[in-house]
């Protein structure tokens, strides 16, 4: 089984293959298809993240689903993530990581969150994640008790990601391609 870091690199190298232009495309094939995911068209309350350039880019389904829904995003806070929501890109502001993130006060009610849309570097076919490797994810996602959709392209997708019981496995995994994976 090839080692964490070594996905990590691999998947590095293979974005270098796409410009900045074919990985929006293929972001938007992503969130189209998430659009018509019956789940998130129930839900009330949606917990996303604000794409940075190397990831499946959300900013314009956030944008659209605030309009109707309540749209949480993570804001690195310490060694943890906390909630807040996102009540437009002018409210943005760079954080850690050079991250944009909403401003305002924590949003805790966890149980509310209908479904969690959750980025990764490599997701293998059982919903297995590989994050950046600061654990953030893991450590919010162990308190998280709801359906939880992983989101890359198809390029990052790994026939088996290392996991330990520190890991938290997605619900689904879809790339541009549509859906991959239920564990």
């Amino acid at each position: 089984m090839e080692e964490k870091s070594e996905i990590r690199k691999r998947i590095a190298e293979r974005k270098k293959d796409f410009s900045e232009s074919e990985l929006k495309t293929l972001s938007s094939g992503i969130m189209e298809r998430l659009e018509d995911n019956v789940i998130l068209k129930c839900a009330k309350t949606v917990l996303m993240y604000y794409s940075l350039p190397d990831e499946v880019n959300t900013h314009d389904l956030v944008e659209k689903l605030s309009k109707e829904k309540t749209v949480l995003l993570p804001v690195v806070k310490g060694d943890e993530l906390e909630l807040r929501v996102y009540t437009g890109k002018e409210c943005m502001q760079k954080g850690s990581f050079n991250i944009d993130e909403p401003q305002g006060e924590a949003y805790d009610d966890l149980i509310s969150i209908d479904v969690a849309i959750i980025p990764g570097v490599s997701f293998d076919r059982h919903g297995n994640r590989l994050g950046r490797g600061k654990g953030y994810y893991d450590r919010f996602l162990k308190r998280l008790n709801t359906f939880k959709i992983g989101v890359c392209f198809g390029f990052q997708l790994s026939d088996e990601i290392p996991h330990s019981e520190l890991d938290v496995a997605m619900d689904e995994v879809w790339t541009e391609d549509g859906y991959v994976s239920k564990k």
